[in-house]
């Protein structure tokens, strides 16, 4: 099916969160026609849920003895060896001027009565660093103070248009979008610069923190338009989200990590401490040492219960008004946090890895940009930092759509003609099978056989299909993804930061690199050698 309208602009911007938005925003600023696409309604993107808050350490207020060299050195720590050094010290470094644009765009987060601003903790923090927003909503504030601006500075958003695939030059550049509208007609965004900014896969697994369109579109668009990806393995489970039933699927309510870093502790059905003695940060230890705590000790089954634990936070104060968000969704399951403790477990959280890219957005295809989740600049390494989400979607949204105004400057990008594009055919699983064996097997705690049965799997039900619905794009999305991840799982034969492989449990010297995947021309995820990816991050 040939497309059947058409649009252009300077800068097609894919994705309504904090990475798009601040893109977008800054690109009109540059004098850029900008267009941003998205699939759902422009608030229904996953920075809206985030809680916790921007971790960032301003000069003019911070703990005693903290600094910016202080916070790049727990996101390295965190990182567990992954991390590109240069990448983290740009982005934090940036942090604060990033922070000042977004208050001075509208954004309102939590202040003293003395007028400098509310900072929490979190884990893998060393200070108390986290600038937070409604308490609990920091996210929901940088949402809608960007939309604002969106709005006011007349950016204009084409909502229920869902990007396939890349539009690309006889000689490989990337020149547009082929889209389909809410009715599924096809349709042509020509620009010479594409930013993908499409956030994460939660949706991968049958229990997920990230709302329904976190189907990993932005990772699968990129791959067939020939870039690479990397640290795809690393996914990161949230060590915390509400426990609301055995067998729980799709968005589950969050519980901040803040909460902890604010003293509640984690315990088991017996009131026992989870994490004492397993890590000298206990409850306040990085991510993954906490969900992987929290699933071994689920599998002892203490107190006869082997599918939660519990957050004890009845000793703090006022938690309503702290934590309303968390306070909502605790009672709505029937659960006061004053009294009694919370039900939680860990659930898919935040893709470490991602497309191949610089903190300024390029990527190795000319045309193509990518910030935010969907990327892998190498600021997570293999655990993200808490709170370092937020600051990064910040940084490098501004950094990408400078670049992108640059490289058009200077002729590195500019418009080009495309022969007529048709929708594209992909390799296609079923969804609720391909989350059932990726929780099961593929989740916290692999091993070879397991990761095996994932990828029989998959190739037994896979079918090629015309991406001509919403749907399908993203159904054929996730299996890029889901494949993506099982070869880099299968091939790294170590555990380090999220990825855990329980019949390799030591953390090896040898594997203290990146792994780069593309995509075969069937369409097919496999391992790069990677001197493919000199010179692009």
């Amino acid at each position: 099916m040939a497309a059947r309208w058409e649009a252009r602009a300077d800068l097609i911007v894919v994705g309504t969160g904090v990475a798009g938005l601040t893109a977008a925003l800054r690109a009109r600023e540059l004098g850029l026609r900008v267009l941003v696409v998205t699939k759902a309604a422009g608030d229904d993107g996953n920075t809206r849920w985030a809680q916790g808050g921007v971790a960032v350490v301003m000069e003019d207020q911070h703990d005693p003895g903290d600094s910016v060299a202080k916070h790049i050195g727990d996101t390295l720590t965190a990182g567990a060896g992954l991390c590109d050094d240069a990448a983290v010290a740009v982005i934090i470094t940036d942090g604060p001027a990033a922070v000042a644009r977004l208050r001075e765009r509208g954004a309102v987060f939590d202040a003293r009565p003395d007028g400098l601003l509310e900072r929490t903790r979190e884990g893998g923090h060393s200070a108390f660093r986290v600038v937070h927003a409604g308490g609990d909503a920091t996210g929901a504030e940088v949402e809608r103070a960007l939309l604002k601006a969106t709005v006011d500075g007349r950016v204009p958003l084409l909502e229920n248009h869902v990007a396939v695939d890349a539009v690309k030059t006889p000689l490989g550049a990337v020149a547009g979008l082929l889209v389909l509208d809410g009715n599924g007609v096809p349709g042509v965004l020509t620009a010479p610069a594409v930013l993908l900014a499409t956030g994460g896969l939660g949706q991968m697994y049958q229990a997920t923190s990230n709302p329904s369109v976190a189907t990993g579109d932005g990772l699968a668009l990129a791959l067939r338009a020939g870039a690479l990806a990397a640290d795809v393995e690393f996914i990161q489970f949230h060590p915390t989200v509400l426990y609301t039933g055995r067998g729980a699927r799709g968005r589950c309510p969050l519980v901040t990590e803040a909460v902890r870093g604010e003293g509640a502790v984690l315990v088991d059905a017996t009131g026992a401490r989870v994490m004492k003695g397993v890590h000298p940060l206990e409850d306040l230890a990085p991510r993954d040492v906490v969900a992987a705590a929290i699933t071994r000790h689920m599998a002892t089954e203490p107190g006869g219960v082997d599918d939660h634990v519990f957050l004890d936070a009845t000793a703090l104060r006022d938690m309503a008004t702290r934590f309303p968000t968390v306070y909502s969704a605790c009672v709505s399951v029937g659960v006061d946090p004053a009294v009694d403790p919370i039900p939680v477990a860990p659930a898919a959280h935040f893709a470490c890895g991602g497309v191949v890219s610089t903190v300024d957005g390029r990527t190795g295809v000319t045309g193509l940009y990518a910030v935010g989740e969907v990327a892998r600049t190498g600021l997570h390494g293999a655990n993200r930092l808490a709170s370092n989400s937020l600051l990064e979607g910040l940084v490098c949204g501004t950094r990408a759509a400078e670049t992108v105004a640059a490289d058009l400057a200077i002729g590195l990008i500019a418009p080009a003609r495309t022969a007529d594009p048709v929708l594209p055919t992909a390799p296609v699983a079923d969804r609720d099978l391909l989350q059932r064996v990726m929780s099961r097997y593929a989740a916290i705690g692999r091993d070879a056989e397991g990761l095996a049965v994932v990828g029989s799997v998959l190739d037994v039900s896979t079918v090629d299909k015309q991406l001509e619905s919403r749907e399908l794009v993203e159904d054929a999305a996730l299996t890029t993804a889901a494949r993506a991840l099982i070869a880099a799982a299968q091939q790294r034969t170590e555990s380090r930061g999220c990825h855990v492989r329980t019949d390799f449990t030591g953390r090896s010297d040898a594997w203290q690199r990146s792994q780069l995947v593309r995509l075969t021309p069937t369409g097919q995820p496999v391992l790069a050698d990677p001197v493919l990816a000199e010179g692009v991050a």
